[in-house]
């Protein structure tokens, strides 16, 4: 009995041994906590040092290109004819095409969008909802270039058989099309934003007789209305940036025109061009891309800005 309590004895670990064992542990545990932290900063600093260094390019380019070109007549000249020895660089033919093409595509996403939220928010039943808004989303897997190609090859000889004077390429049809497009993120975002708003507020409302459509436009709409302004916020962004669709559809045609039938470009339809172009590095077309890219820059940082002050200010916590 004594000689198999030894053998126990000598089997099991010395208590210093287990001691020993857990500051080793702990002190692997405390170099990888040490560690993590690091890891993890470094990891998330890649998106800020991306966004530092494309900010750095723009500014650098752009300086040179204002040293070779007066600021003001850049942004108030009417006329954009960067080709030739006499080049002239004015960029409102660009911020008319950019800014009208995202006003008719608002036209068209804001209200179906926002009427599309209200219906899957409040009137529509579980199982709808659930097959309804995954249909919905799928048109923003669509590929813009796809959206393009749509726009110039059915929207505008379907248009132009309404509209006789019509281009080939113009900026309605890029407009209404970027619209379709914009849809499902104004209509997810608002009816993200609507359906956080307590039971509660509805139903205090129609025990006080008010009818369904009355609940969602007095007590639904205004208590989500930051998020539903957000979302048109952002899709104006959206449209802002947009390429591909008036790449295709709107044509190449530099004029300072405020007509929507007539072929227009955009700022993101410059950048395409000329870097597909044979703008050589240095020149004062190659500068401009910058320029113009750095002004596109600005208007969707500044249309950003609105959208978190927007969120801010009209908030409701829950």
């Amino acid at each position: 009995m004594q000689k198999s309590t030894r053998q126990d004895q000598h089997s099991r670990p010395a208590v210093s041994d287990l001691i020993a064992q857990k500051k080793k542990n702990r002190t692997v545990g405390s170099t990888l906590e040490k560690l993590v932290p690091g890891i993890l900063f470094g990891i998330a600093a890649v998106s800020i040092i991306t966004t530092v260094g494309i900010l750095l390019t723009l500014i650098t380019e752009t300086v040179l290109f204002f040293q070779e070109v007066n600021f003001f007549s850049f942004f108030t000249g009417t006329e954009l004819k960067p080709l030739g020895q006499n080049a002239v660089f004015g960029v409102l033919p660009l911020l008319t095409g950019t800014l009208i093409s995202t006003a008719i595509a608002m036209l068209v996403a804001i209200p179906i969008g926002l009427m599309t939220a209200i219906y899957l928010s409040e009137y529509a039943s579980e199982k709808a909802r659930r097959i309804l808004k995954p249909i919905l989303e799928i048109l923003a897997g669509i590929p813009t270039i796809v959206y393009g190609f749509f726009a110039f090859t059915f929207v505008t000889p379907l248009l132009r058989s309404f509209i006789p004077g019509l281009e080939p390429t113009n900026i309605l049809s890029p407009g209404l099309v970027m619209g379709i497009m914009i849809i499902p993120m104004v209509a997810s975002l608002s009816e993200d934003a609507m359906s956080a708003v307590p039971n509660s507020m509805r139903e205090g409302a129609l025990a006080l007789g008010s009818t369904k459509l009355e609940v969602t436009w007095k007590v639904v709409v205004p208590a989500a209305i930051s998020g539903i302004i957000a979302s048109f916020v952002l899709g104006i962004s959206r449209a802002i940036g947009e390429t591909m669709i008036v790449t295709i559809a709107s044509g190449s045609s530099k004029n300072f025109t405020f007509d929507i039938t007539q072929s227009m470009q955009t700022m993101t339809a410059y950048i395409v061009e000329v870097s597909g172009g044979e703008a050589a590095a240095g020149t004062t077309l190659y500068h401009s891309l910058y320029a113009v890219a750095m002004t596109l820059f600005v208007f969707t940082l500044v249309m950003n800005f609105i959208a978190q002050y927007i969120s801010r200010r009209f908030r409701e916590e829950y």
